[in-house]
C-alpha cells in the first residue's frame, strides 16, 4: 500500500474537480483503494467532504452569476431546485374522479 499524505490526496482530488477516476489516475491507484482509504482514514474522508462542499459552493456561485446576468434558464433551474418550498415545482395533474365502471356502462348503453 502506498503511503501518500492525506493532504496530497485531498489536494489532487480538488484539483481534479472532485473526480474520483481522475484522482486515482493521478495517484496511480485503483478506485477500490481510494474507497478503502476513504473508509479507513477519517481525516481523509473529512478532507474529501470539504473539497466536495467547496466545489458545490463554487458551482452555486456560478449559477447565481448566470441569474444576475439575466439567464432565464439558470433562473428557472434555481427556482425548481431551491424554490421548491415556495411552490416552484412542476406538477402533473390527472383526473382520478372518473369511475371506470360508470364509463364502461355508458359506453355499453351507447352501443345498444
Amino acid at each position: 500500500m502506498k503511503n501518500i499524505p492525506i493532504e496530497k490526496i485531498a489536494d489532487i482530488y480538488q484539483k481534479k474537480g472532485c473526480n474520483i477516476t481522475a484522482t486515482c489516475a493521478a495517484l496511480g491507484i485503483a478506485r477500490k483503494t481510494f474507497y478503502e482509504w476513504k473508509e479507513k482514514k477519517k481525516k481523509l474522508a473529512e478532507a474529501l467532504e470539504a473539497a466536495d462542499e467547496s466545489i458545490l459552493d463554487f458551482a452555486e456561485s456560478k449559477l447565481v452569476e448566470h441569474i444576475q446576468n439575466d439567464d432565464v434558464q439558470a433562473l428557472i433551474f434555481f427556482l425548481r431546485t431551491k424554490g421548491k418550498k415556495r411552490g416552484y415545482v412542476e406538477k402533473v395533474e390527472s383526473d382520478v374522479n372518473i369511475n371506470q365502471f360508470e364509463k364502461l356502462m355508458q359506453d355499453t348503453e351507447d352501443d345498444e
